[in-house]
């Protein structure tokens, strides 16, 4: 196990050496005016000269290459010139709203759409199997943009006029001013993006269940007189869970890199929303940082889905 997550660490951090290497060749070695970015239209020349050597572009490629990683494995991604601020700061504050956002619509998600897949899976061509199979494909097919501008017409502006505002049209609130206004914030980008996931993993959990549910150990199971629900939740679900739990780490650390559309729809503030704002504002040292950020989260999901297999499965053994 310790050797498996040795080589499993060393190398996702040779992947994150690569992403920083193309980032840093994107945005830093070609041919653009990266001083001349970062300080804006109205940038005077001493402004110009500052930035180009606070950030050491005057050195040669391959000493600002090292001082920028550096900075980085000490934590420093850079300085906002656009915002007048550290670029950790930034991200320090939006984080916890993509964090919030991306752990509560999993969880909503993987029980909903597990749930769901068992059912179909253990009442094959059923009512129940085909109403949750015609369920899936419909919110499988629709856009999140197009659920949580529905979403907000209905549960927000329909009801607030009907005189139950149960449920706020934007904006995010720190679990430190009270659970209750926190997640009340969130129900709504909650919902929008576990619908819409939940499909995936509906008919990732039926397939897998029906493939499990023919196994000989199965059988066996059933014939020595297990009861049903012991035979479907301890056993066949165990095994059935590894192809789902590969999609749920994939997902998890796309979404902690920043749910860029629902965050706008809602108007959460966080990396997705932040982001597209740095983008269109040629905000470079911004983008840097939540590239990084966000490629880090996927490695870290993927690391901790190798690991998970171990547990879910005996078949499997890490070495």
């Amino acid at each position: 196990m310790l050797k498996f997550l040795a080589v499993r660490m060393l190398t996702g951090l040779v992947v994150l050496w690569l992403i920083s290497m193309a980032v840093f060749a994107l945005f830093f070695v070609a041919p653009t005016n990266v001083a001349r970015t970062l300080g804006g239209r109205q940038a005077t020349p001493q402004t110009i000269e500052l930035i180009n050597h606070r950030l050491g572009l005057d050195q040669p490629i391959w000493k600002q290459y090292l001082t920028f990683l550096n900075n980085a494995l000490h934590g420093n991604l850079g300085y906002d010139y656009y915002y007048q601020q550290p670029v950790t700061t930034i991200i320090r504050e939006a984080l916890p709203v993509t964090v919030s956002l991306a752990l509560g619509a999993a969880i909503i998600w993987l029980l909903l759409g597990v749930f769901n897949g068992v059912v179909s899976a253990t009442h094959p061509r059923s009512v129940w199997d085909r109403v949750l199979t015609v369920v899936s494909l419909v919110f499988y097919s629709m856009p999140s943009f197009v659920l949580g501008l529905a979403a907000l017409y209905l549960l927000f502006f329909k009801l607030t006029l009907a005189g139950y505002p149960w449920f706020p049209g934007g904006g995010y609130v720190p679990m430190s001013q009270g659970i209750g206004p926190w997640a009340q914030h969130l129900v709504l980008p909650w919902l929008t993006i576990a619908l819409v996931s939940a499909a995936t993993y509906t008919r990732l959990t039926r397939g897998a269940m029906l493939d499990v549910l023919g196994e000989d150990y199965i059988r066996t199971a059933v014939s020595k007189g297990l009861r049903p629900r012991r035979v479907t939740y301890r056993h066949a679900l165990r095994s059935a869970l590894t192809p789902v739990v590969t999609q749920f780490g994939i997902d998890l650390g796309q979404l902690i890199g920043g749910v860029v559309v629902t965050e706008q729809i809602f108007s959460l503030p966080g990396l997705g929303r932040t982001a597209v704002v740095a983008i269109n504002q040629q905000d470079l040292p911004v983008i840097i940082g939540i590239v990084l950020v966000a490629s880090a989260a996927v490695i870290v999901a993927n690391i901790l889905v190798d690991l998970t297999y171990a547990v879910l499965d005996p078949r499997v053994r890490l070495s």
